[in-house]
């Protein structure tokens, strides 16, 4: 598998440092307030690369960080912790607050056929392991400590600027007069921060330091090497996290460890919605409740963010989202041939045998070649289109396999949908047959009656072939 390396700024080939297993970290959701679907574009993408992984065969170990603490409203780490912002707007505690937010995500993640991570840990479940990472920081001479919290002196870490490709020397230059004055250079970031001295947080902890809560970038170094060990084979996260978060992350790991933190980064591009960014003051963050109830399945969001490539800036809208339904329409069509082979002694002569293994062999190229899901998915759509007529009995099986390969590539359920009901069935051949006795008041009507039920029908040389519609 080939993928987009931010780490070296090119395509490369994905050598696990096992072969056969890859370990992939993923960032997760900060779970302060319902995710929007900007948020799912990024998992939904995280699911494709772990799909892709496992297509190929590999054994992928996936974790993926749940933020319930430590997430300030700044990178700059100033302002409000994310979950206390939350507790204050919804009159809870930040602990109530995380809990309904974070099982909300995992629930979305199921409604959205995202494969589940091998783990989804919590950052306030890994409040030691945090301490233990600043605590050997603190001994090898990256940190210092000033009034609100002990912070990581990135001009120790040779290096610190590259993966960004950041101007430093600009960072100083362009920092506020008074802006947190008492940090050593503008990079410096917070490795715990300190509880304020007039009130007590909702989630504070005991530490070496002092009474606080961990810095937001610890929790993904301190649980990813504790899960998958002190180098990850791949780590993704979205394109805003490049210059300070992942920066960090491998500022405080390397230091720690004095070994490369991961070997290939995946970055997804952020999604435009009718040109704009997606932001609370625009009143654009649409979640999955406003796409349900607009009619649209959660299926068709998925086959949406596919129709884009993770590096690409995405656009939503809902005319787009209407034309994903009706592709996703068009699939399901495809999928439902498998109710309805053509029997042997109604296919004519010249009937050719489908290379399925081909097809799937040009699509999994597609999907291998740095994710190409548009590319991958016009491969399908041909496909789908060509076998519009249907398919030969003798088939049946090579064509089944071939869904279930594409569901497990793409995650959307084509075999889930049932067959039509027997009730149905009847009324199908009840037309047929008032077809040939040129019944066509009896046929329209019947027709008419199917479509009621979301049955539409389109008639071929061996028969009716039936869709949903």
């Amino acid at each position: 598998m080939k993928l987009y390396n931010t780490l070296t700024r090119i395509i490369e080939e994905i050598k696990p440092q096992n072969p056969g297993h890859t370990t992939v970290y993923t960032c997760g959701p900060t779970v302060y307030d319902y995710p929007h679907i900007g948020n799912w574009f990024t998992f939904i993408r995280y699911d494709l690369l772990v799909r892709a992984l496992r297509s190929e065969g590999q054994n992928v170990a996936w974790v993926m960080n749940i933020t319930d603490v430590g997430h300030l409203v700044s990178d700059a780490d100033i302002g409000e912790d994310k979950l206390e912002k939350g507790a204050r707007r919804e009159g809870k505690t930040a602990w109530d607050v995380a809990k309904f937010y974070a099982d909300y995500f995992v629930k979305g993640l199921e409604r959205l056929n995202i494969t589940t991570p091998t783990r989804l840990p919590k950052a306030t479940e890994h409040i030691a392991e945090q301490i233990e990472l600043v605590k050997t920081l603190e001994a090898k001479g990256y940190t210092y400590i000033i009034d609100d919290g002990v912070y990581y002196d990135t001009s120790k870490f040779v290096g610190y600027a590259a993966f960004a490709r950041l101007d430093l020397d600009e960072q100083q230059t362009g920092a506020r007069v008074g802006f947190n004055a008492q940090k050593r250079n503008a990079a410096d970031f917070a490795l715990w921060k300190f509880s304020p001295k007039n009130h007590t947080r909702d989630m504070e902890w005991d530490s070496p330091w002092g009474k606080g809560f961990p810095g937001w970038h610890v929790e993904c170094s301190a649980m990813s090497m504790k899960y998958l060990g002190e180098t990850i084979d791949i780590h993704s996260g979205g394109i805003d996290h490049v210059q300070v978060h992942h920066t960090n992350e491998i500022a405080q790991s390397e230091a720690a460890t004095g070994k490369r933190f991961a070997n290939y980064w995946m970055h997804t591009n952020h999604i435009l919605i009718n040109g704009d960014k997606i932001s609370k003051s625009l009143g654009n963050g649409i979640t999955l409740e406003d796409i349900e109830q607009k009619g649209y399945s959660l299926e068709a969001f998925r086959l949406l963010v596919l129709q884009s490539h993770y590096r690409t800036q995405s656009k939503f809208s809902w005319e787009e989202l209407e034309a994903a339904k009706n592709r996703l329409k068009t699939y399901q069509a495809f999928a439902d041939l498998r109710w309805q082979p053509i029997p042997e002694s109604a296919q004519s002569a010249d009937v050719a045998s489908t290379d399925y293994e081909q097809y799937l062999h040009t699509i999994f190229n597609e999907l291998t070649n740095d994710l190409n899901t548009p590319k991958a998915l016009a491969v399908l759509s041909q496909i789908a289109d060509a076998h519009a007529e249907g398919i030969p009995a003798q088939e049946h099986e090579s064509f089944e396999a071939f869904l279930d390969a594409i569901d497990h590539m793409f995650g959307l359920r084509l075999l889930q949908t049932a067959n039509i009901n027997d009730a149905q069935k009847k009324l199908i051949l009840e037309r047929q047959m008032a077809r040939r006795r040129k019944e066509w008041a009896t046929s329209d009507r019947l027709r008419d009656e199917l479509a009621s039920q979301g049955i539409g029908l389109r008639d071929t040389s061996h028969g009716p072939i039936w869709c949903r519609i």
